[in-house]
């Protein structure tokens, strides 16, 4: 007899402690940035704080010299630059609209992914739009798009750089609304730390989340904050690409002024996005140890919405060409020859092969559908998106407009210009590239890399649920298997009123977690569902 009651004391105990050792698990892991510096990590800063540089002085060698030695000309007068700025404005939309599909959809899956996911994006952006500064080549000129006297409203450069920073600053807000509940939490971890990095973050977080607890109301307040921005982030997203196409579409060459630029832009860029979250997630949860937080099934589950979005472009590329070459205008049907059998055949089925039929193959068979397979299909998206964007971006403005109806080998007709790459844009290019990295490094040493309040409201959900199930287990009526392992809710049958342990019959709500109220529907039922603990 005695034993039923000890072990009925006893269990709550138990249960307090693996939630307490599960939260100092998610703490340590999202501060371990943070709070320790891995023997690469000053390495890897400098050789890429030494790319950027190199990248730098190139943008001086064209300042002093003139685009002329970054390979343009009158006959190539758009070239790597402008495939850059579309490419690394796009892949930024990918981590913000990636981590609002799914806080949006609930998806419990995605809590140690948003964090990554949004300064992934949060970092991208500005670098992408300091591509226009190389691009105007007198770098003065971008007062025109900022002081109001210089604005030409008809142009769609000004109102894609209006949109663009509209996106930055919701970015900035996405980032930042999830981070206030944790900033607590890091503060307390570096309590007493010293040295003057442990000072400068206390102030910031102070700065940023103040010097006390985040109460319940404001919580829900935040959570209602992120919502809203998620819902706005999606729209936006897809209107600023749309206005970045208009620069384009709206002119008059073959190849630029397509009707099917704004969707073919944003798909672009939500698959190079989805393919960039998924190889930072790889690289951060290999050199920060997170592979207890990020599975392989993560990777499994982007892959399929990596797909997803690569076959709706591999179907919006093969609607683009067909259309233009089965037209047989000459400058639309010039420049498809060109792309699929000329000069550009190389990178357009360098493109079609790694990016088109790689992916799908990944996902569709079984053995490749793995961590390992879907992040090397990312790594080569990511590639052959941004040599598809040299693609559509060089072809039309090297295209002759003055054609002779002589012959195929007259003066007129073979008269197509070259854009020639040189060491100035591809040190630019390769300076972008390692910026990503390096602020990445950089952010993480200031802020967790997990979002721990959420990720503990997500466990402290998975213990409750974990518990009902044992309990109804406990009085012989059956319960349901969740997928890899997790519980998932009993049944209505098994959710009947049976002798609980004190603790859990005497917890507001019932058997649910806190928030959700009673599975059985005796609390306050799934309107409360994705609240904050009372």
């Amino acid at each position: 007899m005695p034993e039923g009651p000890a072990r009925e004391a006893t269990s709550p105990d138990l249960s307090e402690t693996t939630q307490s050792e599960a939260r100092e698990h998610i703490r340590r892991a999202a501060m371990r940035p943070v709070l320790e510096t891995p023997r690469w990590w000053w390495p890897a800063v400098v050789v890429l704080g030494a790319v950027v540089v190199l990248g730098v002085v190139a943008w001086a060698v064209q300042l002093a010299d003139g685009l002329g030695v970054a390979g343009y000309n009158d006959q190539g007068f758009w070239g790597v630059y402008e495939a850059d700025l579309v490419a690394f404005i796009g892949v930024s939309y990918g981590g913000a609209v990636v981590s609002a599909i799914l806080r949006l959809t609930k998806a419990t899956w995605r809590a140690p992914l948003t964090r990554i996911a949004e300064a992934t994006a949060l970092v991208t952006l500005p670098i992408g739009m300091l591509f226009i500064v190389p691009h105007l080549g007198n770098p003065q000129r971008i007062w025109e798009l900022v002081w109001p006297p210089y604005w030409n409203l008809s142009s769609p450069i000004l109102w894609d750089f209006f949109a663009v920073s509209t996106y930055l600053l919701a970015t900035a807000v996405f980032f930042y609304l999830p981070l206030i509940a944790d900033l607590p939490v890091a503060a307390a971890r570096l309590a007493g730390r010293p040295g003057v990095r442990a000072r400068c973050c206390r102030l910031l977080y102070r700065a940023l989340g103040g010097s006390g607890q985040v109460s319940v109301s404001q919580r829900r307040l935040i959570e209602g904050s992120i919502g809203l921005v998620a819902i706005m982030v999606i729209p936006m997203a897809v209107s600023v690409h749309s206005v970045l196409s208009f620069a384009f579409a709206s002119s008059s060459r073959p190849g630029y002024s397509e009707t099917i630029f704004p969707v073919y832009f944003v798909v672009a860029a939500l698959y190079s996005g989805i393919a960039l979250v998924i190889v930072v997630v790889a690289g951060a949860r290999r050199l920060f140890h997170l592979e207890a937080f990020i599975h392989p099934r993560h990777f499994v589950r982007l892959g399929f919405l990596l797909v997803a979005f690569g076959a709706v472009y591999l179907y919006l590329t093969f609607t683009e060409y067909l259309i233009d070459g089965y037209s047989g205008t000459a400058g639309l049907a010039a420049w498809v020859a060109q792309d699929l059998t000329g000069r550009y055949w190389v990178p357009f089925w360098f493109y079609f092969v790694a990016a088109g039929v790689a992916p799908l193959l990944v996902m569709a068979v079984r053995r490749t559908r793995t961590a390992t397979g879907v992040v090397t299909a990312s790594g080569l998206v990511v590639v052959a998106l941004w040599v598809k964007r040299l693609v559509i971006v060089i072809p039309p403005a090297t295209e002759p407009l003055v054609r002779s109806p002589l012959s195929a080998g007259g003066v007129l007709a073979g008269n197509w210009g070259a854009y020639h790459f040189t060491w100035v844009p591809i040190s630019i290019t390769l300076a972008a590239t390692a910026a990503i990295p390096l602020l990445l490094l950089i952010l993480f040493r200031f802020v967790p890399i997990l979002p721990i309040a959420e990720m503990e409201e997500l466990e402290s959900f998975e213990e409750e649920l974990t518990e009902a199930v044992e309990i109804t287990a406990a009085a012989g009526q059956p319960g349901v298997a969740g997928p890899v392992g997790r519980p998932l809710i009993p049944p209505a049958s098994a959710c009947a009123p049976v002798a609980l342990p004190p603790t859990a019959a005497a917890r507001p709500g019932g058997l649910g977690p806190p928030g959700l109220g009673d599975l059985s529907g005796g609390g306050k039922g799934w309107d409360a569902a994705f609240g904050w603990p009372r």
